[in-house]
């Protein structure tokens, strides 16, 4: 099969981004595989892509300085919003314009791809509206649905049905989708996000360190990590709060860094390419989000063997951390008890030594050849049921 995986921005940091990639390097072993990028805002992207999958996007961003010359009716549609994608959508995200709905209309209709895979609400609404009947077109959810917005859940109940299929990320949102929207048996499916291959470092547990992973975005909630930590810091002065991650907030969560007198022992790292190494430096992963779509950190963190503290917050975590196995769960929104779930493991090096034997087993349940398989099996499935209709446009 020839498969086509569509991003808002496959040259940008994000969670999505690398579950994407990786899944196309899954894929790529015994497939021709595209990642397809409708925006561009640098000349190559930040990470680099798997070997044998090609990557091309459709319109270089306003914002790129080094950008090629643009012609004006290309520039005056970027300026235009487009009538298909929900409001709230394209505010949230600058890759929707009626320029990129155009681009893509033109790639879809050339393109000699079996599939396409849309991997947010904004792209599966335009495969659904504008794709050929002849490609078999699939939509990603990352986010559960009560997450969205009014306008976006409209759309989704007025053009996902019209996708041949969808995956979701646990099955919290499974039932969510179910219940929501009318479609048949093996029209929408669970499938989580994949650790990519490789050797990947172990933690010593020795160091006093506790990392957490993700974009300075209010959904992970970091003031409140810090004011979790801030606890352990007092009663255990060498302990070292470390913050991955890139976004806008970064001065703020400095602001609160001091307000908390946490300079010494909290810092905000920035981005990283080697997630996976940084987070061996540490002997526990704190997760303190308002929501999760999944928790692909927690999973990277279990493969280099550190046991996770979490809000059991809607919908990841608790579907991926077995309370008091491979890590803790505790009361959602509570600081103090994310404080006693950091102290008792920073206290408890055994405890921490046997949480973590435990997560390395649960990893695997994300090794990329497995997640591979269920990918291959779901398109192999949907391509059966798909009927032989004339084009629908």
């Amino acid at each position: 099969m020839k498969i086509v995986l569509v991003i808002a921005n496959a040259y940008g940091m994000g969670g999505t981004i690398r579950t994407v990639y990786n899944i196309a390097g899954g894929l790529a072993a015994d497939h021709e595989v595209e990642i397809l990028s409708l925006v561009q805002h640098r000349e190559r992207p930040f990470f680099a892509p798997p070997q044998g999958v090609r990557l091309h996007a459709l319109c270089p961003t306003p914002g790129w300085t080094e950008r090629p010359r643009q012609g004006v009716l290309q520039r005056w549609r970027e300026k235009r919003p487009t009538l298909t994608v929900a409001p709230s959508e394209q505010h949230d995200n600058a890759a929707f314009s009626a320029r990129t709905e155009r681009e893509l209309r033109t790639y879809l209709r050339a393109s000699d791809a079996d599939v396409v895979v849309g991997t947010r609400p904004g792209i599966n609404m335009l495969l659904a509206k504008w794709a050929p009947e002849r490609l078999l077109t699939i939509g990603q959810e990352h986010v559960h649905l009560d997450n969205h917005k009014p306008d976006v859940r409209s759309r989704i109940a007025a053009l996902y049905p019209r996708l041949d299929g969808m995956t979701v990320l646990t099955q919290a949102d499974l039932r969510s989708y179910e219940d929501f929207l009318p479609v048949q048996s093996g029209w929408l499916t669970t499938m989580p996000n994949a650790l990519p291959p490789g050797e990947y470092p172990r933690s010593t547990l020795e160091n006093p360190i506790i990392a957490a992973a993700g974009r300075l975005t209010p959904i992970k909630q970091y003031p409140k990590l810090l004011e979790a930590f801030a606890v352990v810091a007092r009663a255990h002065p060498n302990w070292r709060l470390r913050i991955y991650g890139g976004g806008g907030n970064e001065s703020k969560l400095k602001a609160k860094i001091a307000e908390l007198g946490l300079h010494n022992q909290a810092m905000v790292m920035g981005r990283t390419k080697d997630l996976t190494g940084e987070l061996a430096k540490a002997s526990i992963l704190a997760v303190s989000s308002r929501a999760e779509g999944f928790g692909m950190t927690i999973i990277e963190g279990f493969s280099v063997g550190l046991p996770a503290v979490s809000f059991d917050c809607p919908h990841g975590p608790r579907e991926i951390i077995t309370h008091e196995r491979d890590g803790l769960l505790v009361p959602h929104q509570d600081v103090t008890a994310l404080a006693e779930g950091m102290l008792r493991l920073v206290e408890n090096p055994e405890e921490r030594r046997a949480m973590s034997a435990e997560a390395l087993k649960s990893a695997r349940r994300y090794d990329l050849p497995l997640i591979t398989e269920r990918w291959e099996k779901f398109l192999t499935e949907r391509m059966a049921a798909k009927p032989n209709r004339a084009n629908r446009r």
